[in-house]
């Protein structure tokens, strides 16, 4: 398979693991994708909690009792967040209509000191996903990944991660409505 533009991930688009992926790290994954360049790829996993809550690792946030996820199997002494609504930290950027990634941490901290921000419209993760160069198109062509362009922002946020996955394949209509319900082990049915 040759990838056309259109099956080249850019950033705000999502990467859904295919049911048959059996990398620990991703099976059943929906993956952000925030950066996509020449030089690599950089995305986040939605659907995967850690045991960590975010006033066990960032000692200004103690007063909250926030999950935090686990963006990816790279670099996890890292701390990324998304957020949904307005741009409210500068530095941040533009995901989607209404999502956003990143910006400056301690504008971030201020304003949930200050209630600015709500803890229900942030999202904490801890590592992420990356790719080399061209790593991610060959995984593509391998048909590891299924690219979904159009993103629900509400859905990243208030779906239960154990349901992320399945709800939007179910969206995406077609034949990814049966992929939704695939079974883990199709051996146990």
């Amino acid at each position: 398979m040759n990838l056309n533009s259109k099956d080249i991930p850019k950033a705000g688009h999502l990467l859904i693991s295919e049911p048959f992926l059996q990398d620990e790290n991703f099976v059943r994954s929906v993956i952000l994708v925030c950066e996509n360049n020449e030089n690599g790829s950089f995305g986040l996993v939605l659907n995967k909690l850690s045991i960590l809550k975010l006033s066990e690792l960032v000692d200004e946030l103690n007063f909250l009792e926030s999950d935090v996820y686990v963006g990816g199997p790279v670099e996890q002494n890292t701390l990324h967040f998304i957020y949904f609504g307005d741009q409210m930290v500068s530095g941040s950027i533009q995901l989607g209509d209404d999502l956003w990634w990143g910006g400056e941490f301690h504008e971030l901290i201020l304003k949930l000191k200050n209630e600015e921000i709500s803890n229900e419209n942030i999202r904490f993760f801890i590592g992420y996903s990356g790719w080399s160069e061209g790593q991610l198109a060959h995984e593509l062509q391998d048909n590891t990944w299924i690219v979904c362009d159009k993103i629900d922002s509400k859905s990243i946020f208030y779906d239960s991660p154990e349901e992320i996955w399945r709800n939007i394949l179910k969206n995406m209509g077609g034949e990814f409505q049966l992929l939704a319900n695939y079974p883990i082990d199709p051996r146990l049915n």
